[in-house]
């Protein structure tokens, strides 16, 4: 992955953050993307460096927004002319009972994890020279009690992924599935984020082979 471009969305923390710092210790150039997360955004990107990065680009990254994306876009292109990997990370979600969701807490896991997700690779993938990774869920295979509508998103993501792939067969294309992860999300429970970031960094080497458009479960991979 040397010299490689992979852009990251949501790489301010998280899963994203982890990735960033493993692709990083492989020296590839990185394109990180925050929402709200500024400084978190420029601490990622200074470790990104300090681990080995060949370059980084730190970008505000508004998915519901297509101006954002589209400005995004444009950056990226001035910069690198195209990228090897797109990792559509970005994702929200809200777990409570379904009676309960407002409609801006529907709206926002509906249009940040699938809307979003789409529309960024609508806007990038001319630029994409190798593939892309969409993150997925263990929620988008199996349905969970009070993450209903995160499940419909997730749900939505693997079955945008098998239905592009089609079209893009030159691409290596596929969904990475977390489990329970420790992050924000879900209040620090779960796997440590360094093993998603890991079987991500293999998804996208090759090291781990799927089907195209099919999945990589996480779990399989790290036990």
């Amino acid at each position: 992955m040397k010299e490689q471009v992979v852009l990251i969305t949501g790489s301010s923390s998280g899963i994203g953050r982890e990735t960033a710092y493993r692709f990083a210790k492989a020296g590839a150039r990185l394109v990180l993307t925050y929402y709200k997360g500024k400084t978190r955004g420029e601490a990622a990107e200074r470790r990104c460096r300090r681990s080995g990065a060949a370059d980084t680009l730190l970008l505000h990254l508004d998915v519901l927004d297509n101006d954002s994306i589209a400005e995004a876009a444009r950056k990226v292109k001035r910069k690198y002319g195209a990228i090897d990997f797109l990792i559509n990370n970005a994702g929200v979600g809200v777990f409570i009972p379904f009676k309960k969701q407002t409609e801006r807490d529907i709206e926002r896991q509906l249009r940040t994890n699938l809307e979003g997700l789409i529309k960024v690779t609508r806007a990038f993938v001319p630029q994409v020279k190798k593939g892309i990774i969409n993150i997925a869920s263990a929620a988008g295979k199996d349905a969970y009690e009070e993450m209903s509508v995160y499940c419909g998103s997730k749900f939505g993501v693997r079955g945008f992924t098998e239905a592009f792939a089609f079209e893009f067969p030159r691409l290596r294309i596929c969904c990475v599935n977390p489990d329970m992860t420790a992050t924000r999300l879900s209040g620090y429970q779960g796997r440590v984020p360094q093993e998603v970031a890991e079987v991500i960094f293999r998804a996208a080497s090759g090291q781990v082979r799927c089907r195209q458009g099919g999945d990589v479960d996480v779990w399989k991979v790290m036990g």
